[in-house]
């Protein structure tokens, strides 16, 4: 039996909490749900990113004695998807604490954390 490579199982899980996530913002109407779906999102293509920097049997990109120019293309792991992820984690944290922010203000007001019930406008 032949077992599949670490990258396409995470490739795959990416894309699974990516359908989930949007499934979880189109469908339910309660705004929690609909930011912990946007998290779902967020994390799936975090994983995709890191999955399509990753190479079967590759090194740190770092090249000295033991990886030569020549075979560091097919050796060395690409730091750049990583260092992205990195940064959008971060990213995502922060747009994640406003979104909960806003919704504790919405509560607050409306004492209710339907989408539903926030249709009027103050303009």
């Amino acid at each position: 039996m032949t077992e599949l490579p670490l990258s396409t199982i995470t490739l795959s899980t990416g894309f699974g909490l990516m359908l989930i996530g949007m499934w979880g913002m189109l469908v339910r109407k309660n705004i929690i749900r609909m930011i912990v779906g946007f998290s779902l999102i967020d994390t799936g293509i975090h994983m995709i990113m890191v999955s399509l920097g990753y190479i079967r049997g590759g090194t740190a990109p770092i090249i000295d004695g033991s990886v030569d120019r020549a075979t560091a293309l097919t050796r060395v792991v690409d730091p750049i998807p990583s260092a992205l992820v990195l940064t959008a984690i971060v990213i995502g944290l922060g747009i994640t604490a406003v979104m909960l922010a806003y919704a504790v203000q919405i509560h607050t007001h409306k004492e209710t954390l339907s989408i539903e019930d926030c249709s009027d406008s103050k303009w």
